[in-house]
């Protein structure tokens, strides 16, 4: 009878963990060829309050997407003031989907993103101000609404307005109707902001 050899039940090492594991060793791993690796020290670097840096660094040049998971979620449960701007950085890059997810991880810090939301939605960019009120729609913070009807009454870009008058429209209470209103009259040619501000006046009308 032929000898068949068994397969070994004992647990395999995993390969991609075998450097220790101390912060200083996990920086290092975050530049490691193999995107394993990579995964692995992104995801213990949550237990490393000095490893924003490292992780914002490494996210701008990562183009695994299982690894930049990884690196936002780890970024998110740091959520310091390096980590929050390395985030904003990351709403200028060319990539949309670095964008995107640059916009979902900010969502989850309405308390760190709070103090730096007036700087975003005064950017002189207006599609940074746009991504501005898309992170306030999922931002759950008691200053949304007056955010939004700073953003109506000020800002000069249709495309902006419409984005926030869109959000009123979910958010608002009275305290927005007379923005409402000088919204209508400031862009008296345009259907979609009649459309959408006479829509959120409705809603607000029947609460």
């Amino acid at each position: 009878m032929a000898f068949v050899k068994l397969k070994s039940t004992q647990p395999v090492v995993n390969d991609e963990r075998k450097q220790p594991r101390d912060c200083a060793n996990l920086e290092v791993e975050l530049e490691n060829p193999n995107p394993a690796t990579r995964r692995w020290a992104a995801r213990d670097l949550t237990d490393c309050p000095e490893a924003s840096a490292a992780l914002v660094s490494r996210l701008e040049r990562e183009d695994d997407i299982s690894v930049r998971e990884v690196i936002l979620s780890t970024l998110t449960s740091l959520g310091d003031e390096v980590a929050v701007a390395g985030l904003v950085t990351c709403l200028r890059s060319e990539e949309a989907a670095l964008r995107n997810e640059a916009i979902e991880a900010m969502k989850q810090l309405p308390d760190e993103v709070a103090p730096i939301m007036l700087g975003l939605l005064a950017d002189n960019d207006p599609d940074i101000r746009i991504f501005a009120v898309n992170i306030l729609e999922s931002l759950r913070h008691p200053e949304v609404e007056f955010w939004l009807i700073g953003v109506i009454d000020n800002d000069p870009y249709l495309n902006v307005c419409a984005t926030a008058v869109d959000l009123l429209g979910e958010v608002g209470s009275s305290a927005a109707k007379e923005a409402l209103l000088r919204l209508k009259a400031r862009f008296p040619e345009e259907p979609y902001i009649q459309f959408a501000s006479d829509l959120a006046l409705k809603r607000i009308n029947e609460d």
